[in-house]
């Protein structure tokens, strides 16, 4: 159960840590792209699988994000990754995650005025 908890932590850091990455400039931007993504995912309170479809619901928490994280750790160089891990714990210890919320409601604010926007017209020429 102790590794357990220690996989989850180390996750957690790595999802910050990520986010620190995408910042640096000495990560590619392919990677860039891949981190800002999985972080936005990982902290968005929205799930590509919704949690209440059985057995499905839970894949993006335990496989999906791993996964992303997984695969941006191997595309950032490791000296960046070094750095943002240090980055990520004095975040952890005195957390601060108002930017984030605020990061993720401008995203799904700006996707349902892109949704409003293009069914706008569509809804004109039905009257």
């Amino acid at each position: 159960m102790e590794s357990l908890k220690q996989r989850a932590k180390t996750l957690r850091r790595d999802t910050v840590a990520v986010y620190f990455a995408s910042r640096d400039p000495r990560t590619p931007w392919y990677a860039r792209v891949l981190a800002v993504v999985i972080a936005v995912y990982a902290f968005s309170p929205i799930d590509l699988i919704p949690d209440f479809v059985p057995v499905l619901g839970y894949l993006d928490g335990l496989i999906l994000i791993p996964a992303g994280i997984a695969l941006t750790l191997r595309l950032i160089p490791a000296a960046v990754m070094q750095d943002a891990r240090l980055q990520a714990d004095d975040s952890i210890a005195k957390p601060s995650t108002w930017w984030m919320t605020l990061l993720i409601i401008l995203v799904w604010v700006g996707v349902l005025a892109l949704v409003v926007w293009l069914l706008l017209p569509l809804l004109k020429k039905a009257r």
